[in-house]
């Protein structure tokens, strides 16, 4: 765990001689992901080391706190370079909050502004206090690059787990943590499971929360299928009867119907707990002016489908973030899987709909009648999510509806009343302040409060038509107002200009 762009997927690389990067859209991880990797200690002993990969954008701390939840040992990496920043913080309050161990990772030390001590007043500053600098949290400096020190971080993660007595039982029924779940058009839903506890055989019947699923076959982390798997190992599990909320826990069953059972008990329990909360709900009666008019609010419909439901709290955690006092995010409709013809119908009906598509595209039928509207759509699909956020909030921006204000340019004193023909009045003055231009609008002023408006129709300084006359000058115009203007009334000239928010 920690910031974006510390070097996390890199190190995950370099251990599983796969590459995580290039698959990962502008270099970030936005998935969480389990992978199995084996490992030779210094003692000639093999390893199985399970291996949960954060996401470090800011969107994805709903993630972060479940591989928290799910893991046995947490790997901090912190880069040298840059030492902690805000999401190593969040990374540490997840750490911390489900109390598990954790071994700081120092890396980039092959980069030429790496400076490991440095690094460690940081992390000091921070309240992580490691080993030969005050604390007894293990520190391990690395290069994820080069594979500079990491031998030695995977014999500290070894070492870890042995001091911290992990146990589990192999002839029970498996357990463990929800860790993915998407929705494929072909094979339906799929979850990626980490077995904390026990062992899952074909046959069985696997349940989470509302949904269960036969456990027809197994794969592991690399697609292949398996018997059976056991605790610490990621699995992948296809035919769930709906959508599971990821970081919830699962259990294994022998039967359909015990599985149909609980099912049907846990969303019992979630609807008498949602009527608890609503009974429980003060609601006050008082007037109250602190709100703002919702009738002034304008509202950004969105439509949103993501390839996960990890994706999709993303993207909502990073579209709460967008806010105006007078226009606001309405979300309509949100889901798993591709972009589909009911989807493309909501915005038919209403063209001011955004669809957005993370990690997901319009399939066939709604690429189709996106093709074929008579009136143009906007459907858009993105690989990263900070590009998402930056799209919606354009545009949300240039919904926001435009204020105007008056600007005063300048006021002169009334000195002479010339002649006056219907509503045009021709009088003489000086400009106290600014400057007054040929047809401006202006405000009548007398003693202090506006009686009327007008018009400048023309304007002359020293027998000379002028477009202006600056402060100080004395000035002949003429005015068109209803208001019969008198010696010593004031007008200030006003422009309509368009306020900044």
């Amino acid at each position: 765990m920690g910031h974006i762009d510390h070097g996390k997927s890199t190190l995950l690389d370099y251990i599983r001689k796969t590459n995580v990067c290039a698959g990962e859209a502008g270099g970030i991880t936005q998935h969480m992901s389990a992978y199995q990797a084996e490992h030779q200690s210094s003692d000639g002993k093999k390893h199985q080391l399970t291996f949960l990969d954060t996401p470090g954008h800011e969107a994805f701390c709903s993630i972060r706190a479940r591989g928290a939840q799910a893991a046995d040992i947490a790997i901090l990496v912190v880069s040298a370079e840059d030492g902690v920043k805000p999401q190593t913080l969040d990374a540490l309050k997840a750490i911390k909050a489900q109390k598990i161990p954790y071994i700081v990772a120092i890396n980039k030390i092959d980069k030429p502004n790496a400076n490991i001590d440095r690094t460690k007043t940081s992390l000091g500053e921070n309240e992580i206090y490691v080993e030969g600098w005050g604390g007894d949290i293990p520190c391990v400096s690395i290069s994820a690059i080069k594979g500079d020190g990491i031998p030695e971080l995977l014999d500290m993660v070894i070492l870890m787990a042995e001091m911290s007595d992990l146990t589990t039982h192999p002839s029970k029924m498996a357990s463990g943590i929800v860790v993915e779940s998407e929705k494929d058009t072909k094979t339906g839903v799929h979850a990626t499971l980490l077995i904390k506890d026990g062992t899952i055989k074909i046959g069985t019947y696997v349940v989470a929360g509302p949904a269960f699923a036969p456990v027809r076959f197994i794969e592991n982390f690399l697609g292949k299928k398996i018997e059976s798997a056991t605790a610490s190992m990621p699995v992948y599990i296809v035919g769930w009867n709906e959508i599971i909320p990821c970081g919830l826990t699962f259990t294994t069953v022998a039967t359909k119907k015990e599985a149909e059972k609980m099912t049907e008990e846990y969303k019992v329990t979630q609807h008498s707990a949602r009527l608890k909360n609503k009974a429980t709900t003060t609601i006050s009666t008082a007037p109250s002016n602190t709100f703002s008019d919702e009738s002034s609010v304008v509202m950004l419909p969105v439509v949103i489908k993501t390839d996960t439901d990890g994706s999709l709290e993303g993207v909502k955690y990073e579209l709460a973030k967008i806010t105006h006092n007078r226009v606001k995010i309405k979300i309509v409709s949100e889901g798993i899987g591709d972009i589909n013809e009911n989807d493309v119908r909501i915005a038919i009906g209403d063209p001011r709909v955004l669809v957005i598509g993370f990690h997901t595209k319009p399939d066939t039928k709604a690429a189709a009648i996106i093709e074929r509207s008579a009136i143009p759509l906007s459907v858009q699909t993105f690989e990263i999510i900070y590009k998402l956020s930056e799209f919606v909030r354009e545009q949300l921006t240039a919904l926001i509806p435009k204020e105007y204000i008056e600007e005063v340019t300048g006021c002169a004193k009334i000195l002479a009343l010339f002649s006056k023909e219907k509503d045009r009045q021709v009088i003489g003055g000086k400009v106290e302040t600014g400057t007054l231009f040929s047809g401006n609008d202006v405000r009548i002023m007398r003693r202090g409060s506006e009686i009327g408006r007008g018009k400048i129709r023309e304007l002359q300084s020293k027998k000379l038509r002028v477009s202006e006359v600056a402060e100080g000058f004395e000035f002949g115009t003429m005015i068109e107002a209803k208001i019969e203007i008198a010696v010593g009334d004031r007008v200030e000239a006003v422009r309509t200009i368009e306020k900044k928010s």
